[in-house]
């Protein structure tokens, strides 16, 4: 049977643990810590980006995760705590099982831009 994108939705909701935003808040301003950015660049320019986080577009979080392809990012290091998100949650879901996946070990879902912003988080514009 096909998987659908409920399937791989409810697969990552039940292995990347969802943060609030107030808990991205914290741990973003910790060393050792990547807070990523899924968002296209027609979304960054609407709204901003946390300050610090690293744009990578979803298409392309595999290659900029995976250290030995030619795209990858250093800032991208597995022993990172590693903070996902996008504008809905449905993609920091999917780029968060599939950094799980690819042996990053501490994985959290913020979901939405929205909820850092909810909880007092600053936006810079890009």
């Amino acid at each position: 049977m096909p998987v659908t994108v409920k399937d791989m939705l409810d697969a990552a909701h039940a292995t990347v643990p969802k943060i609030t935003g107030a808990d991205a808040i914290t741990l973003a301003g910790q060393p050792g810590t990547l807070v990523i950015d899924l968002r296209d660049s027609a979304e960054l320019a609407a709204s901003g980006k946390i300050p610090g986080a690293l744009n990578v577009s979803r298409g392309l979080i595999e290659f900029r995760a995976d250290p030995a392809h030619p795209m990858h990012n250093p800032a991208f290091a597995q022993a990172k705590t590693v903070i996902v998100h996008c504008a809905s949650g449905g993609r920091a879901a999917l780029a968060s099982k599939t950094l799980q996946d690819m042996g990053y070990s501490d994985v959290r879902n913020l979901g939405r831009l929205q909820d850092w912003i909810e909880a007092g988080g600053t936006v810079e514009k890009v």
